[in-house]
């Protein structure tokens, strides 16, 4: 299964509600506000990786408030 972290930048202000949206995407893992670089940081997954980028491209990239984005592909997920 295709997993990415995303990085989403936000317009001052809308943190919030840009988290409060994306956590509605299907195939959004996990979405945590955060400081630094970035406002927002997201796991996303799907079946396909044309599934992942249909979600990163066409939903996450789309929110109103979001202004940029840096997607990074997982190529192997450490497990315990």
């Amino acid at each position: 299964m295709p997993k990415a972290f995303v990085l989403i930048n936000t317009e001052i202000g809308s943190e919030a509600n840009v988290l409060k949206d994306l956590k509605k995407i299907e195939g959004v893992e996990e979405a945590y506000a955060v400081y630094g670089v970035y406002d927002i940081i997201a796991r996303v997954g799907a079946e396909t990786m044309d599934k992942l980028k249909e979600i990163v491209t066409w939903r996450v990239r789309r929110l109103d408030k979001v202004r940029s984005t840096l997607t990074m592909i997982i190529v192997e997920e450490q497990t315990k």
